[in-house]
């Protein structure tokens, strides 16, 4: 068997795996941990009862997280005419039509969200290949796909992101930073979770949220006790 590193073996002495936490302990422990050179994410994996057999039964939806997610999102915008200024005013990193769509499908994916005005999208659908397995394909659902992309990249900047289920029933997404406060990273769990929730397919039958870890990127997963989570 091997060894494990000196890191690893500082965890084990934080961490009780078998043990169910409530967020503000499972918090704790993963600031507990060895630090890293760099501000690690907090991210959520949560198992949802969903059909994944039955296309009725996507989780699917977007959330405003209170304290955004710390990152700094690089935001593509696909527009012509009035509406290219109106994005670049409004902050967007790239903003283009013709040659933005040529550059992606070229290869080149170092953005985190895309907006687009509708009259591009018969274009940009022709990226799906590039952008859905990212989940970065606009949505009107998402406010994505919108005439307003002022708005829509205010939204993304201030931690609007959008969630859904893997092929499991699994939603995995960010919630913050590592350096944020126990409180700000309560905060936006619990604004993911109710997001969660509300968007529960009609269909769904049982229990719909299962199971929920949280981890760091270069820490443990914390397994959740819901019924401590007075959201869900």
């Amino acid at each position: 068997m091997a060894q494990k590193s000196k890191r690893f073996r500082e965890i084990d002495k934080v961490v009780n795996r078998e043990k169910l936490y409530t967020l503000p302990e499972a918090i704790e422990v993963l600031k507990k941990c060895p630090a890293v050179k760099f501000d690690q994410s907090v991210d959520v994996s949560l198992v949802t009862g969903v059909d994944i057999r039955k296309s009725d039964q996507q989780v699917r939806g977007t959330v405003s997280l209170p304290n955004g997610t710390g990152k700094t999102c690089v935001i593509v915008v696909f527009a012509r005419g009035d509406k290219v200024k109106e994005a670049q005013d409004a902050g967007a990193d790239i903003v283009g039509n013709d040659d933005l769509f040529e550059r992606i499908k070229a290869g080149w994916t170092d953005f985190d969200a895309v907006i687009s005005t509708p009259d591009m999208m018969r274009e940009v659908g022709k990226l799906g290949k590039v952008l859905g397995p990212r989940g970065l394909m606009p949505t009107p659902k998402a406010g994505t796909v919108t005439a307003d992309v002022a708005k829509a990249i205010t939204e993304v900047r201030a931690g609007k992101v959008e969630f859904k289920s893997d092929k499991s029933g699994v939603v995995n997404n960010m919630v913050g930073k590592l350096s944020f406060s126990p409180e700000k990273l309560m905060e936006n769990i619990h604004s993911f979770l109710a997001a969660v929730s509300r968007v529960k397919p009609v269909s769904a039958k049982g229990v719909y949220l299962r199971t929920l870890v949280l981890s760091s990127t270069m820490g443990p997963g914390l397994k959740i006790d819901l019924h401590s989570v007075s959201e869900i």
